[in-house]
């Protein structure tokens, strides 16, 4: 993986020709076009309110399971007659789902009640019934009522009571509010509840046929967003005495081509390298099987264009520490099942299968870690088994995991310096202070683990260390008594930074942690389902098997879920933070939009 040489290309040529010259540029997809006037802002996905109504009728259709065969052609295809008839669909059926969920709540409510019908107000000579829940625990009120009253329910907990009054009586009369009922008796209601049950249907069977039209629509709604697209171009250019011209960036590879379409259209076409204080945009270049290691990378930040692309260590580092976070084959293996089930699924799309490749080598690594660390949902496995000689490390062992941690945090940060000194190479204030804090690291490490023979070397590593990036961590001159004592001053902001190497270094602690922690909580959920077996005889296998699914599951979407946020957290914020120091802009193709059925 690589950042993309780009070059800077001005081209030029008569006003008139301007709309077909930006047309095929557009057909290329090679172009990141720099504004020359004041930039507009930028096109929005829809670029009119009927494009934004169609953009929705789109998504509507869209999440409908299992579409229906796609129509690739239709002379009679109307994009305005389709759109309302999705509007329409989705209105309608947000309406009924509104009135059929009301309907369930108030027969929920109104059960308790039975299949109440009121006779007329006249044959109760003006008098109403008046409903009530009251808890169980309430009844004495009951008998401090002058009203007439009577309990028509009664369960463990409630009290479903009917006051009779001509007015309605008075909050306070009853430590619970009135409780309404609606005038339709219950049958009524669950009629109802039927008929919109059978619309909704209805209404998904029609939305299920409209979803034919799914990519007749994307098409046209793409033809909408690259005419947007062209007019945002367009108004990017600067035009004078009947001429125009458009300067953009392009991928070096791509330059014939660009030279050969300009030759073809009569057109002027300058190119040139990236001058010291121009910050081209970022394109990143990858393998299409490592393709989510630069979405990893640019999740966080986009890397200068003169920086170097962390996306394959990100991607490798990244499934390393979320190995060590799950540290169980068991849970390992539960992974890589649901990934086989939704492997085909997952390919549908670019994205999906960028995804399905991260997954693939998340998964992966965790089963071999699991392997080795000997987890198999909590438990070990026998002595002397085939599984128990592949574990060759012991989590309980915290010396010896913390160490490991620890060293595994040490080489990612040396990793980012090493790989900054060497893109700044030609920087002395920037690689030589890299290196140097790669000295002290080294010298951090032997002072701990090498014993006291290596106290000398390592105190020599630590000074040497620090000494250099005091010393090479300004470029001011040494021409005034001034820059010298601001010299020193840069010496001594740059050796702060000794501190948060120190607390970087000790955060990869969390990987130890972690993994220590879902082992631990493995093994809990395993000998809370023994002691119900073991206390509850018959019922407690029951239990027990319930607690097992229910405990293990939980501790494995916490592990998945500390496995993600900081495995990503260590390359974004520790690693990042040693490796780029410059922060760009991503690549963004003057193309036409994609069409997906």
């Amino acid at each position: 993986m690589s950042i993309v040489a780009l070059k800077k290309l001005t081209i030029c040529g008569l006003l008139g020709d301007k709309a077909a010259a930006l047309s095929g540029l557009q057909d290329m997809g090679c172009l990141h076009i720099e504004p020359l006037r004041p930039a507009p802002a930028e096109p929005e996905k829809a670029s009119s309110p009927r494009a934004e109504e169609a953009l929705r009728a789109l998504r509507f259709l869209s999440d409908m399971p299992n579409r229906r065969r796609q129509v690739r052609r239709d002379p009679g295809f109307d994009v305005a007659e389709l759109v309302s008839r999705a509007r329409a669909i989705q209105e309608r059926l947000r309406d009924v789902e509104d009135r059929r969920d009301f309907l369930r709540h108030r027969i929920k409510e109104i059960e308790p009640w039975g299949d109440l019908s009121f006779p007329p107000e006249h044959h109760l000579a003006g008098y109403r019934l008046w409903f009530y829940v009251l808890p169980a625990g309430k009844r004495r009120a009951l008998e401090r009522l002058e009203i007439p009253w009577q309990i028509v329910h009664l369960d463990q907990r409630l009290a479903y009571v009917v006051l009779i009054a001509e007015e309605e009586p008075a909050p306070d009369i009853l430590p619970v509010p009135r409780s309404h009922t609606g005038k339709l008796p219950l049958g009524e209601l669950a009629q109802q509840l039927d008929e919109a049950e059978i619309e909704i249907e209805t209404l998904m069977a029609e939305r299920h046929a409209l979803t034919r039209f799914v990519y007749l629509l994307s098409a046209n709604l793409a033809q909408a967003e690259d005419r947007a697209a062209l007019g945002h171009a367009m108004e990017q250019t600067r035009d004078q005495d009947g001429l125009f011209a458009l300067q953009g960036w392009t991928p070096a590879e791509a330059v014939p081509a660009v030279e050969a379409f300009a030759a073809e259209r009569g057109l002027a076409c300058l190119v040139e390298a990236p001058e010291e204080d121009e910050r081209p945009p970022t394109l990143l270049a990858n393998p299409p099987e490592l393709g989510a290691g630069t979405d990893l990378a640019l999740f966080y930040q986009t890397p200068g264009y003169r920086a170097w692309d962390p996306a394959l260590v990100v991607f490798f580092s990244f499934a390393l520490f979320f190995a060590m976070i799950l540290s169980d084959a068991g849970y390992a293996l539960v992974l890589c099942a649901g990934l086989a089930l939704a492997w085909r699924r997952l390919g549908a799309e670019p994205a999906g299968r960028r995804l399905r490749n991260l997954c693939l080598w998340l998964f992966g690594a965790a089963l071999l870690w699991g392997l080795l660390v000997g987890g198999y949902f909590g438990t070990a496995p026998p002595e002397g088994s085939p599984l128990a000689r592949l574990q060759v490390i012991d989590l309980e062992d915290f010396g010896a995991m913390m160490t490991l941690s620890i060293v595994i945090g040490a080489l990612h940060i040396m990793l980012a310096n090493g790989v900054a000194a060497y893109h700044n190479r030609r920087r002395c204030s920037l690689a030589v202070p890299s290196l140097a804090w790669n000295v002290v690291i080294l010298g951090g490490l032997a002072l701990w683990l090498g014993g006291p023979d290596a106290e000398r070397l390592a105190w020599a590593l630590l000074g040497g260390g620090l000494a250099a990036v005091f010393i090479f961590s300004s470029e001011r001159r040494l021409d005034s008594p001034t820059n010298a004592l601001m010299r020193v001053f840069d010496g001594l902001k740059a050796l702060s930074a000794a501190t948060g190497l120190f607390g970087d270094v000790l955060s990869y602690m969390r990987l130890f942690a972690l993994g220590l922690a879902s082992a631990s909580l493995a093994l809990t959920f395993n000998q809370l389902a023994a002691q119900v077996e073991a206390a509850i005889p018959g019922l407690g296998v029951l239990i027990a098997i319930l607690i097992l699914v229910f405990g293990h599951a939980l501790n494995l979407g916490l592990a998945v879920m500390s496995g993600v946020v900081h495995g990503l957290r260590l390359n974004f914020i520790e690693f990042y933070k040693w490796g780029l120091s410059e922060e760009g802009y991503p690549f963004k193709a003057f193309a036409r939009s994609e069409v997906r059925a």
